[in-house]
C-alpha cells in the first residue's frame, strides 16, 4: 500500500485511492466544489512522488512544473508527499470594499486585490475566507470596473455563504486560482446574434460578457433571458433595463421559474449563426440547452458553465 505524507503526518492508503478523498478522510481538510477539475479549489503541491493524474491538461504548464495538482483528479499509486494549498502563503490578499444585498438572497461582493489581476469577462476565481474556499464567477469587467465583483447566491445555508454574510468593508480575503470557463466574448461574433441565458446568479458572468460585447461595439442582436425563483430575485433588472435603453440591439426578458417552460417553448432562432451562452445550476442549463438544440442551434455554437451547490 502506498504511503501518503502531509507535513509530519504519514499514513497508508489503498492503491489507486483518490487523493482528495484520501486527504479529507484522514482529517486533512482540502476544499473542493466540482470534483471535475474545473473549479481548482482542491489544489495541492507534490513535494515528492507523483500521483496518477486523470486530467493533466486542466493546469497550465507553469503550475504543473511547480508541482501543483488537482487532488480530485489524482490517484495515489506510489508513495507521495504533498503540501496543501495555504491561502496565507499561496493566495493573493484582497480587501473587501463592500458587501450589499442586490435582492433578498443575492449578495454582491466587491474586492480589491493587493496587486492588479489580469482577467477577462466570464472567468472565475477561487475565493478563500475563514478557511473555506469556493470558486465564483467574476461579474466585473477589467477595462471598466475598479473592483472585482462577485454575485453570491445565499438562498441556502452553506459554509462559505454563511461566512460571506459576516464580511464587512476592510476585511481581508485571499484569492486562489483564476480560471477561464467556457463563457467569454469573441470579437469574431461581432455581427452574429448573441443569446445570453442565465438562471439565478448565473447572470453574474453573463453580465460581464454582455458589457464586454457592448464595449467592443457588438452589432448583432443581443437577447438576455434571466430566470429567477420569483420576481424579487431579478437582481439586475434595473441595470439591464438601463443598458437596453442605451443599446437598441439589446432585448431583456425576465421570467420566473414558473414561466420558464412556456417561455422556452416560444424561443425561435432568427439565424443559424446565433451564439448562445448559458449559465446557472445544471438542471436549468440542461433545460436551456435542450430547447436550443430543438430550435436548431448547432452544438458548436453553445457555450455553458454550470454552478454546483456547495454554499
Amino acid at each position: 500500500m502506498p504511503e501518503l505524507r502531509v507535513g509530519d503526518r504519514q499514513w497508508s492508503v489503498a492503491a489507486s485511492a483518490n487523493l482528495l478523498d484520501a486527504l479529507n478522510s484522514a482529517g486533512v481538510a482540502v476544499p473542493y466544489s466540482c470534483r471535475a477539475g474545473s473549479c481548482h479549489a482542491c489544489l495541492v503541491r507534490c513535494v515528492s512522488g507523483e500521483p496518477l493524474d486523470a486530467l493533466p491538461e486542466a493546469l497550465d504548464a507553469s503550475k504543473r512544473q511547480q508541482g501543483w495538482r488537482l487532488s480530485c483528479q489524482c490517484r495515489v499509486v506510489d508513495d507521495l508527499s504533498v503540501e496543501i494549498f495555504d491561502p496565507l502563503r499561496d493566495g493573493l490578499p484582497a480587501s473587501v470594499e463592500s458587501c450589499e444585498w442586490l435582492s433578498p438572497t443575492v449578495l454582491r461582493l466587491l474586492l480589491t486585490p493587493q496587486r492588479p489581476l489580469r482577467y477577462r469577462a466570464g472567468q472565475h476565481l477561487v475565493l478563500w475566507t475563514a478557511g473555506i474556499a469556493r470558486p465564483y464567477s467574476l461579474a466585473s469587467l477589467p477595462e471598466e470596473d475598479r473592483f472585482l465583483e462577485f454575485h453570491l447566491d445565499c438562498r441556502h445555508p452553506g459554509a462559505f455563504s454563511d461566512a460571506a454574510r459576516q464580511l464587512r468593508a476592510g476585511d481581508t480575503m485571499r484569492l486562489g486560482e483564476l480560471r477561464g470557463g467556457a463563457l467569454h466574448y469573441d470579437p469574431d461574433w461581432h455581427n452574429r446574434p448573441l443569446w445570453l441565458l442565465a438562471a439565478g446568479t448565473g447572470l453574474g458572468p453573463l453580465w460581464g460578457v454582455l458589457r464586454e460585447a457592448l464595449r467592443q461595439d457588438h452589432q448583432g442582436a443581443i437577447r438576455v433571458i434571466h430566470v429567477a425563483h420569483d420576481a424579487s430575485e431579478h437582481y439586475l433588472a434595473q441595470p439591464l433595463a438601463e443598458l437596453a435603453a442605451r443599446h437598441p440591439q439589446v432585448h431583456v426578458q425576465l421570467i420566473t421559474a414558473a414561466q420558464l417552460t412556456a417561455a422556452l417553448a416560444e424561443l425561435r432562432l432568427v439565424s443559424r449563426q446565433t451564439m448562445a451562452l448559458l449559465c446557472g445550476h445544471p438542471a436549468s442549463v440542461e433545460q436551456f440547452a435542450k430547447r436550443l438544440y430543438l430550435a436548431g442551434l448547432p452544438r458548436s455554437q453553445l457555450l455553458a458553465d454550470v454552478f454546483l451547490s456547495r454554499g
